[in-house]
């Protein structure tokens, strides 16, 4: 059995916040990456799946929208809230174990287990391959809401402002040639 290893030096795993709430157009809207991570192919037969993300190595690449741009101290603040939303001091990991993986169209169904901040929940993604030798790449997203997860999203004004539940996941790999 043949596998391969992604992680940050070949590829990108981003997570895309939007915001919710009666004064949401006054939040940004956030683009998280993960500087730990990392990704098992079954490359012989792409069965076996499993992806694990270090919750502390969490980075805010940038926030869209809000009243004014998003600074440096506010994605500071922004990382803290993430981290602590996600309880990263009692779950370090996030993970996703494959349990079956199939054709879909032009791309792969990969069906698992996610878990996130201690709690597990069957998950779907659909990963779709593209270009050829060099160039050749896979890419994927997913819906995941936070709610189904115990994490509560965070919130300031009294409600009026906070982040949606549901995020997207976002993979993009370079495929060794």
């Amino acid at each position: 059995m043949s596998t391969t290893t992604f992680g940050p030096d070949t590829g990108e795993l981003t997570l895309h916040t939007g915001v919710a709430g009666k004064a949401a157009r006054t939040g940004h809207s956030l683009t998280i990456g993960f500087t730990d991570w990392s990704a098992t192919v079954d490359v012989d037969a792409p069965s076996q799946v499993r992806v694990r993300v270090v919750v502390d190595s969490l980075q805010v690449i940038s926030g869209e929208g809000g009243l004014t741009p998003m600074s440096a101290p506010e994605r500071g603040v922004a990382r803290g809230n993430a981290v602590k939303s996600l309880k990263a001091d009692e779950f370090a990991e996030i993970t996703f174990v494959s349990t079956s993986v199939a054709a879909d169209g032009d791309g792969y169904r990969i069906d698992g287990t996610l878990t996130i901040a201690g709690r597990s929940r069957e998950h779907s993604v659909v990963v779709a391959p593209s270009g050829s030798g060099a160039d050749r790449r896979v890419a994927g997203e997913t819906t995941v809401r936070q709610t189904d997860f115990g994490i509560k999203q965070f919130s300031t004004m009294m409600g009026a402002l906070k982040v949606a539940d549901e995020v997207t996941v976002r993979l993009d790999l370079s495929v060794p040639g």
